[in-house]
């Protein structure tokens, strides 16, 4: 989909957080906001996914999440002064209430123009989507 969408101009691709378990998935999505700052967004974005542990397992902790940013060679202070202020609360809660409101019931969902997609896992079904919103 980058490859032959998004790269090529016709497509713009907007990731949300749906942070729907929990203080410790909060926090890592706004840790990632924080890793984004940095222009790693999705290298902090994969290493949460292949460290999650279970639903509030002490997997995300502050200290965690800080150490991940620190073995992905991240500025330490930067990414530390980050996540302690709390910066990206607000937006992470946005997306929440947003993801709510559209009807979101897991992760992923993929919406093309405002329609979901049924199974964004499906890359033929999503590719279909895009072409039919794309002008003509």
């Amino acid at each position: 989909m980058v490859e032959e969408f998004v790269t090529a101009g016709r497509v713009r691709f907007v990731y949300r957080h749906y942070a729907f378990l929990g203080r410790e998935s909060v926090r890592a999505a706004e840790a990632a906001e924080c890793a984004a700052e940095q222009g790693r967004f999705w290298e902090y974005h994969d290493t949460l996914f292949s460290n999650w542990g279970g639903e509030n397992r002490g997997a995300f902790s502050d200290d965690r999440l800080k150490r991940f940013a620190a073995a992905l060679g991240l500025d330490r202070e930067k990414f530390n002064s980050c996540l302690d202020s709390g910066r990206y609360s607000y937006r992470v809660g946005a997306d929440n209430r947003d993801a709510q409101v559209t009807g979101v019931r897991g992760t992923p969902t993929v919406f093309v123009n405002n329609t979901q997609v049924g199974n964004p896992l499906d890359y033929s079904q999503l590719r279909r989507a895009i072409l039919a919103a794309l002008p003509r």
